[in-house]
């Protein structure tokens, strides 16, 4: 595998699924022109490349679909459309939450226009607590969680999340500059701890529900290991 080649999970004649890096745009947009993208490496990588049914922020790592022809890509951008597509993504937030959640705020589409519905539903896996003071508080809570997302509302993670007051690290657009800082410097953070890490939904071609899973890349991971061996908080 090249350097540049994206890691396949699974592919047919009619879908491709990819564990796209974080820092790697999905595609090209008018706000950012990079030359390197999902798409641009599938065009290397096949000589008939299938093309992306959504999108992950440049920063997020994990699980794209992407499909071979354009019958294949309005089925699943129905189901898209449909809220039949259940992803799964894992975060390290600020502070600790509660032991799950639902968030029900409507957001804007893709960051202005009319608000739509959007509703979020998450699962405390672990938290930590650091011995690093911030504000008025001698130590710093971290919590890990799994995250659901029902609709698929720009940054909708993010902003439901730093919504409650529990942001996602290593966030620069809706985040907490100043905890970014803190697991920079205690862990050596250099991303944004969100990855989608799960993806259900029914075939295309078959109708059969299908599933795939990618880990955490090893950066994430090394952070994402210590909550899961940690205890439970007292509160």
């Amino acid at each position: 595998m090249e350097e540049k080649d994206l890691e396949i999970i699974y592919r047919d004649d009619y879908i491709a699924i990819i564990n796209k890096p974080a820092g790697l745009l999905t595609h090209q947009t008018k706000m950012a022109c990079d030359r390197d993208s999902v798409v641009d490496r599938l065009r290397t990588m096949f000589s008939d490349p299938p093309s992306p049914v959504h999108r992950l922020d440049r920063a997020t790592s994990g699980l794209i679909i992407c499909t071979f022809g354009s019958q294949t890509a309005r089925i699943l951008g129905e189901s898209f459309l449909k809220n039949e597509i259940e992803k799964e993504y894992t975060a390290v937030v600020r502070g600790f939450t509660g032991p799950e959640g639902t968030i029900d705020r409507p957001l804007t589409k893709d960051g202005e226009g009319e608000l739509q519905n959007a509703l979020t539903r998450f699962l405390r896996l672990g938290t930590i607590e650091i011995p690093v003071a911030n504000n008025r508080y001698a130590t710093s809570r971290y919590s890990l969680i799994r995250v659901k997302p029902e609709t698929g509302r720009y940054h909708q993670i993010r902003r439901h999340m730093a919504g409650t007051g529990h942001p996602v690290i290593g966030d620069t657009s809706h985040g907490d500059l100043r905890h970014n800082r803190i697991l920079a410097e205690y862990w050596g953070n250099e991303r944004l701890l969100l990855h989608c890490g799960s993806l259900s939904f029914n075939h295309p071609a078959t109708g059969e529900r299908v599933s795939f899973q990618a880990p955490e890349p090893d950066g994430m991971k090394a952070i994402t290991e210590r909550f899961r061996s940690s205890a439970p908080p007292s509160s």
